[in-house]
């Protein structure tokens, strides 16, 4: 039976942040062996569970051998020994289970180490190390994946997500399944190529379901219809990783090699490029976004995104500015979550129904907000642990937000604290509280894209809202030391392909 190793280390690097992956993070829930790997993805809409998916209809089905997956929130860098202890577990199981006839790689795609700013394309090039030239790999990568010509060169078959928020993570894992089992069965590598644009698409400007990048992507759709191409993606690439690959991408898969490839990649590519003023964009300032808020009168709640703590981008996910706003005007009906351990924990043992009087957030330095006063009473408590069975963004399924505590402020505004930190992509986050997600004026999501697809059913439309922070929308103001130069729009006479002169 042909047999496929599964397997992945995933991180989204914001390396303005100064809050570390260390190895304590990733062994704090993030990492799942074996059969774990079964229990905490197999039911979710996750690459993994796209790589492990029944095989029913299959007549020569692969036995799939989980060895390792490790995935934690954005932060900053992968430190050194988080890196080389948890790659060096996966290359040693490589060996110790193998041989293995393919393998099945979960990345991220923008994953920055200490000293290795190509994470992504290190952990396939190991791999590759291990099983040799001629055992196929497949890759799939986020959309903001940084992709660089080395991690091409390492793999077979590169797939990443073409939905933003991310809800085909999944059947792209099916897909990368297929595909290596192809090659498998028939000898016949695809030819694959990068092409890389000195381009920068805006944060406001990334659903796929919004202009440029729908019709975009429509026209990637029309060219996978040519004879002998396999695939054309489109990556948007993550701007917060300061790294020479850092930017937007195509990638093409091909029947008749790389250099056809190449060709379908440069024709998309252009595409992209022609759209670049249209890929960029703004929000709403703090002052607008809430004034909205207070006029707003709707039966559905408004999402207001929070762009400057992203925690889906590297936020520390305790900024106030929002909060403090609110409060100070009395907007009631907006709810707001923040990781606060020690506000929780010092609210360890108060009952539903007491009054407490504490300041909330605003206590990392990745922020500008500062902590919170309120008077309040708690409404609501939780260990944290909830599930979303829909399609929400990353194909997440099991949530941990350790002990939780929701509080009503004497202004009307809920505030709703974490002891560890997630994204903020499912309403069941202020469920799991004794929350009505649906009967607030206003609920403030940290994320940009993230949260969308989540709150689809309860918010009847949404707000992006300029907020300082280390996954601002400006990223002009950020002190990139490794990027390309010139890039757009940092340098807006840039010029595609490099020796172009714009009309």
């Amino acid at each position: 039976m042909t047999r496929l190793a599964v397997l992945g280390l995933g991180h989204e690097t914001n390396t303005f942040s100064t809050v570390p992956a260390d190895l304590a993070t990733y062994e704090d829930g993030g990492i799942h062996r074996g059969q774990e790997m079964v229990e905490h993805y197999a039911t979710s809409q996750a690459t993994f569970a796209g790589f492990l998916a029944a095989q029913d209809d299959d007549p020569d089905p692969a036995e799939l051998v989980p060895l390792l997956a490790a995935w934690i929130n954005p932060c900053g860098a992968v430190t050194a020994e988080a890196f080389e202890t948890i790659v060096g577990e996966m290359v040693d199981l490589l060996r110790r289970e193998g041989p293995f006839d393919g393998v099945l790689l979960g990345l991220h795609g923008a994953a920055v180490a200490e000293g290795v700013h190509d994470a992504d394309a290190e952990i396939t090039s190991r791999v590759r190390a291990v099983v040799g030239p001629d055992v196929p790999i497949g890759v799939v990568v986020d959309m903001h994946a940084n992709v660089d010509e080395r991690l091409v060169e390492a793999c077979d078959v590169l797939l990443p997500y073409q939905t933003n928020p991310h809800v085909d993570p999944r059947e792209r894992g099916i897909e990368c399944r297929s595909r290596v089992l192809e090659i498998i069965r028939t000898g016949r590598r695809p030819g694959l190529a990068l092409e890389m644009l000195p381009l920068v698409v805006t944060i406001t400007r990334q659903d796929t379901a919004e202009e440029p990048m729908a019709s975009l992507l429509a026209r990637s759709r029309e060219l996978e219809q040519l004879p002998g191409v396999l695939d054309v993606s489109i990556v948007e690439g993550f701007p917060y990783a300061d790294v020479p690959q850092m930017g937007m991408s195509v990638v093409a898969a091909h029947e008749d090699g790389r250099e056809a490839a190449a060709e379908v990649a440069r024709t998309m590519a252009a595409e992209v490029w022609a759209a670049r003023e249209q890929l960029q964009g703004g929000g709403l300032s703090v002052d607008e976004g809430l004034d909205r808020v207070a006029e707003h009168t709707g039966d559905e709640p408004l999402l207001v995104l929070d762009v400057g703590d992203n925690v889906g981008g590297g936020g520390p996910g305790d900024s106030t500015v929002l909060l403090a706003e609110a409060v100070r005007r009395g907007i009631d009906g907006v709810v707001v979550v923040l990781l606060d351990p020690a506000t929780v924990a010092a609210l360890a043992g108060r009952e539903v129904g007491e009054r407490v009087e504490v300041a909330v957030g605003g206590r990392s330095v990745e922020q500008e907000g500062r902590p919170v006063p309120i008077d309040a009473v708690v409404v609501g408590r939780s260990d944290g642990r909830y599930e979303e069975p829909k399609i929400a963004h990353g194909g997440l399924r099991f949530f941990d937000a350790g002990d939780m505590v929701a509080l009503r402020t004497t202004e009307g505004v809920t505030v709703v604290l974490t002891s560890k930190l997630v994204q903020p992509i499912t309403p069941n986050q202020l469920r799991s509280v004794a929350l009505d997600p649906s009967s607030f004026r206003a609920i403030v999501a940290k994320g940009v894209n993230g949260p969308r697809a989540g709150y689809a059913d309860v918010c009847g439309g949404h707000l992006v809202v300029d907020t300082p922070g280390v996954t601002r929308l400006s990223v002009e103001a950020f002190a990139y030391a490794h990027r390309r130069r010139p890039m757009y729009p940092f340098e807006p006479a840039t010029a595609y392909p490099a020796d172009a002169r714009d009309s």
